[in-house]
């Protein structure tokens, strides 16, 4: 292959400082097809053999004027990329479009990407597969589902495909990203922590073929489902423990209390008793002594309850660190009265001279007391307050 021809879209690649990741392991068979496919288009390539036993090595040789990466043994699909990643960036590229060796992905859809690109170049894309077409295995179709169900739950982001490999990546932002893994479930940990990191991500259409005369999947079905199922319940705790509190802080400093209750309460389209639950159940979940958990039953049981998951999770976080010593002493106080206990406490001294777990008793009653009191008062406050402000309005 003739390597010194400018390609059709080799001006636009360079212009936007593209290249084309190929990893590989053990994909003889189709991955020939796929370089000349690529070469078409342009002729920065990075091609990473992921430790190889077949004869990928040899074909290689032909291309020698290619950027490759040789690793002596396999290190699996995200070890791969991420060296890839790393070469491209080292190399000044700013994006990446990775695209699998087993031959299921057409080179002819890189335009696809370029076009998209050349829109709006902030997009993560993934392409995203026609997964009811007949030669789609069963067992793929579900598991594509089952993934764009997780990353959903982790990032808020509802996408067609989150496993297709044939992507277009912005090298900066990764750049900066801690990666942890290094098989197949990095494709997930890629998107979701780009999303985390303020990447916008998106779907574009590819065809896929699903040939399985010549193609070789690597996919153990049991280990890597169990990698990916562990990653995805590590992604959605850290989601719910401090990515959608960090972003819910982020965007109450942006907007401003006032702001804030006007756009996400009363402008919401809930009616004002689902509006009023929602804030009770978030303050009951706020004050309760559920510390650690307040996020994931405040997200959870607003679903279960059909309420407003987002006004549930925003009044939950009620404890606040400044709130907290107020939360414990209020709770202290009301528990001491409820059971009648010789117990006193000022509120100075919680700092000093009290020890809760001693009057454990107390507080627990109290908590759960001070909960539901507050609830039914910021609830019925909540309700009044938005009832006059529709009929203000109206």
């Amino acid at each position: 292959m003739n390597l010194d021809f400018q390609p059709v879209y080799q001006e636009q690649f360079s212009k936007f400082k593209v290249c084309v990741i190929i990893p590989t392991f053990n994909n003889q068979n189709t991955l020939k097809r796929v370089i000349d496919g690529v070469l078409d288009y342009t002729k920065d390539i990075i091609i990473v053999n992921d430790g190889s036993t077949d004869d990928t090595s040899k074909i290689l040789n032909n291309y020698h004027r290619l950027i490759q990466i040789h690793f002596p043994k396999n290190k699996g699909k995200g070890a791969a990329l991420r060296a890839g990643f790393e070469k491209a960036y080292q190399n000044d590229f700013e994006y990446a479009i990775t695209i699998d060796s087993d031959g299921q992905h057409y080179p002819d859809d890189i335009p696809v990407f370029m076009e998209e690109l050349e829109k709006d170049d902030r997009y993560l894309l993934i392409g995203s597969r026609n997964m009811t077409h007949d030669s789609i295995p069963k067992g793929s179709s579900f598991g594509n589902k089952f993934s764009n169900f997780w990353y959903w739950a982790e990032t808020g982001i509802k996408l067609t495909d989150t496993q297709s490999g044939y992507r277009l990546y912005p090298l900066t932002p990764l750049h900066r990203i801690k990666f942890y893994t290094n098989k197949f479930e990095f494709e997930i940990e890629v998107i979701v922590k780009a999303a985390w990191n303020g990447v916008q991500v998106k779907n574009v259409p590819i065809k896929v073929l699903y040939d399985e005369n010549e193609r070789v999947s690597h996919f153990r079905p049991y280990k890597d489902f169990a990698r990916i199922s562990v990653l995805n319940t590590w992604l959605v705790l850290v989601a719910l423990l401090y990515i959608k509190p960090r972003d819910l802080l982020i965007r109450l400093k942006n907007k401003g209390i006032k702001r804030f209750f006007v756009e996400n309460i009363l402008q919401n389209s809930d009616s004002p008793v689902k509006k009023s639950l929602s804030i009770a159940l978030g303050i009951f979940i706020g004050i309760a002594p559920f510390w650690g958990f307040q996020t994931i039953l405040a997200l959870g049981l607003a679903a279960a309850l059909k309420l407003n998951k987002f006004i549930a999770f925003a009044f939950s976080n009620i404890s606040i660190p400044p709130m907290i010593p107020l939360i414990i002493w209020g709770s202290l106080k009301l528990g001491i009265w409820i059971l009648d206990s010789d117990t006193d406490i000022s509120l100075a001294g919680l700092t000093t001279d009290f020890n809760v777990v001693e009057s454990i008793k107390e507080y627990m009653v109290g908590s759960f007391a001070l909960a539901f009191l507050s609830a039914i008062i910021f609830g019925t406050l909540g309700f009044v307050i938005i009832k006059l402000m529709e009929k203000k309005s109206g």
